[in-house]
């Protein structure tokens, strides 16, 4: 793989182009055309888009820039890469084939310059998630992901803005995202027991860097607030905020 590798996570990007999303997208994508100048190679770690239901023959064209900007890196010799999210696990061919150089369907590792990474959306993992965790199998299968696929696109589509608009406030108190950190720091203990180095998860909307027992977890933050990435230059893994470096 090559270095330096960026991650990022969380971008959530919307379904409706309003100015403050126009103006959000070119900041992100003022940092992807900096990614293609340094070259390397670039892991999105989940919720990308806010929704994203691919059909057979329809994918949503709102995402247009988005998609131009990810071929343009390819085109320049960058591999991304793409674990899916919540938010963003209903895909086909056109992202797994067209769009990205690899698609995950789970968490994944990777061996980068001798480190092993624990890569990871990150949903699910809290012990008070039960609930979730059903309706994640449920909204995941096989049967769901059919019948939706019935409903007709703009149907579908409309549904989804609906349920967006009821999800997106991501701030938690100082106290429940410490929980959240805590919990987390739990899972990546296990993991560098295990003979990782970094165990890296997107979902949270916090950007956190914690060195623990003999590795680093990172909480990758998002591109709502934070627009934070992490970059591992071959020696470290660090946390970093592009809003500091938006003409870099």
């Amino acid at each position: 793989m090559d270095l330096p590798v960026y991650f990022i996570s969380d971008i959530h990007l919307m379904l409706e182009r309003s100015e403050s999303e126009v103006q959000r997208q070119d900041i992100l994508f003022r940092f992807l055309r900096h990614v293609k100048e340094t070259g390397g190679t670039l892991i999105i770690n989940g919720d990308l888009f806010d929704f994203y239901f691919e059909y057979k023959d329809v994918i949503p064209k709102v995402f247009m820039p988005f998609y131009h900007e990810i071929l343009k890196l390819r085109e320049a010799g960058i591999k991304v890469h793409y674990v899916l999210g919540n938010h963003d696990y209903w895909v086909q061919d056109f992202i797994t084939d067209t769009l990205f150089d690899h698609t995950y369907f789970t968490d994944t590792e990777f061996m980068i310059n001798g480190k092993r990474f624990f890569v990871t959306h990150g949903d699910g993992y809290l012990s008070w998630d039960r609930g979730y965790r059903i309706l994640r199998g449920f909204i995941r299968s096989r049967l769901f992901t059919w019948s939706y696929r019935w409903i007709h696109p703009r149907i579908g589509y409309a549904f989804a803005r609906w349920v967006s608009k009821k999800g997106e406030h991501y701030e938690h108190s100082d106290a429940y995202n410490n929980k959240i950190a805590d919990e987390m720091s739990i899972h990546a203990n296990h993991k560098f027991e295990a003979g990782f180095q970094y165990f890296v998860t997107g979902h949270y909307h916090q950007a956190k860097e914690l060195t623990l027992n003999g590795g680093k977890l990172l909480i990758l933050g998002d591109w709502l607030s934070f627009f934070s990435y992490a970059k591992f230059d071959g020696q470290d893994l660090k946390l970093h905020f592009w809003k500091d470096h938006e003409t870099a």
